[in-house]
């Protein structure tokens, strides 16, 4: 009670009002009226311990079930029932009640990602525990990835962070989906972005990992940061398949323990990091296959309405280097330095060194082709990648790169297939 109005309690009822008439001035009953009136002290109240309910246990789980959909009280109390809950639908009614007040208050647009639109992708870190990979002790991650429509999911345990490794599990993704979504969001990984700043537009993008979307074509979608709205769905998506990954991952909750038998993960046993995929990928078809609780349809069903953007060619990782072009239009590849068009100096481009052949590629497309040359120092040069700069040029100035032959590497020449003909 305000101390002010058990002052005025006390001060009316010396002025001779009586207790009715105090209960009815200040809206209570008169026989808290009279306590006050006698109060020599400003009253206080003490909250005591609720009682304990049948629902304690199982208000986890709700709390789950409401934050992934509205259900109504009979819902739950349904839900709760086939768990095998002894509570009765009015103590379900008055939680469920209660709970959703709150969700109210700091509620957010919800949103349902069109077909083929958009994938999400996050980092599970599981840093205590290990898997032993070529005879060496290693740390385990899991990489996540989530199409925003049909809800597939795939997950894939590693031993490393890194940006190769983020775009292998991404390729990894897409054979197991079928194809790519338009964009994917991400959580402002370190993989993807360097330097994150308010607006997309103005961030860094990670240039390795840049050069992987354009290849593909999709959109990297980057969380807006100190703002957890952006994020929401990916989070409650993550958060579900961490939950739900104990089930199949040891790596999730307790450190692993050699057997004889291998490695032993909350009673999941596997011998290898493969072996452990393979049983992630189980699991993964397993909840691929049931409905999932917001949409109430099977993601296995609602993927064939993705019409997801197919793997036509193949984007490789290994013996692939980014490097940045020059103001010379020269980048350097082991000690020597090979040329590529005008356009692209000063920007990153990535580069494929296959048997005797050096493949330069920006954003998928291929710009430039040069035979790789054993000796050390070595200028190997297009002169068709400066056609545009020549032009411009004064004719009386001499170019000494162009005039020396032997750091000359021609185009091939066409070939006249009539030679063919009988």
């Amino acid at each position: 009670m305000e101390g002010a109005k058990w002052m005025n309690i006390r001060t009316d009822y010396n002025k001779g009002i009586s207790y009715a008439e105090l209960g009815k001035k200040y809206s209570m009953d008169w026989r808290t009226a009279k306590q006050y009136a006698h109060s020599e002290h400003k009253p206080s109240y003490r909250l005591t311990a609720p009682k304990p309910s049948k629902l304690d246990p199982y208000k986890p789980q709700i709390d789950l079930w409401l934050e992934e959909a509205p259900y109504s009280a009979v819902r739950v109390h349904e839900k709760l029932t086939a768990l095998g809950a002894d509570c009765r639908y009015t103590i379900v009614r008055n939680y469920v009640a209660g709970k959703k007040a709150d969700l109210n208050t700091k509620a957010t647009v919800r949103f349902e990602t069109m077909p083929g639109l958009q994938a999400q992708v996050d980092w599970a870190h599981f840093e205590d525990h290990r898997v032993i990979v070529n005879g060496d002790e290693k740390k385990l991650y899991c990489f996540l990835f989530v199409l925003g429509y049909s809800r597939m999911r795939y997950v894939e345990s590693v031993t490393d962070m890194t940006t190769s490794t983020l775009i292998r599990c991404h390729i990894n993704a897409f054979r197991h989906c079928g194809g790519y979504p338009e964009e994917i969001l991400y959580d402002n990984m370190k993989q993807v972005v360097v330097r994150r700043l308010l607006r997309q537009k103005d961030s860094t993008l990670n240039s390795q990992f840049e050069d992987f979307a354009g290849f593909y074509g999709f959109a990297p979608v980057l969380c807006r940061p100190y703002r957890g709205q952006t994020k929401g769905k990916v989070e409650r998506t993550v958060r579900f398949v961490r939950d739900n990954l104990t089930v199949v991952c040891a790596c999730l909750r307790k450190p692993l323990r050699q057997t004889q038998a291998g490695f032993l993960m909350v009673g999941i046993k596997y011998t290898s990091l493969e072996d452990l995929n393979r049983q992630a990928l189980l699991w993964c078809d397993k909840v691929n296959s049931k409905p999932h609780g917001t949409t109430g349809e099977i993601p296995k069903e609602r993927l064939v309405k993705e019409k997801l953007s197919p793997m036509r060619r193949e984007y490789i990782i290994d013996k692939i280097n980014l490097r940045k072009v020059e103001k010379d239009c020269l980048l350097s590849y082991q000690g020597n330095k090979y040329s590529v068009p005008l356009e692209y100096a000063l920007k990153h481009v990535t580069i494929a060194a296959l048997d005797n052949m050096l493949a330069i590629y920006s954003e998928g497309k291929q710009i430039a082709v040069h035979r790789i040359t054993p000796q050390k120092n070595a200028m190997i040069v297009n002169a068709n990648h400066y056609q545009k700069l020549m032009v411009k040029q004064r004719f009386d100035t001499e170019n000494t790169l162009m005039n020396n032959l032997q750091t000359i590497d021609h185009p091939p020449q066409a070939i006249d297939l009539g030679v063919y003909d009988l």
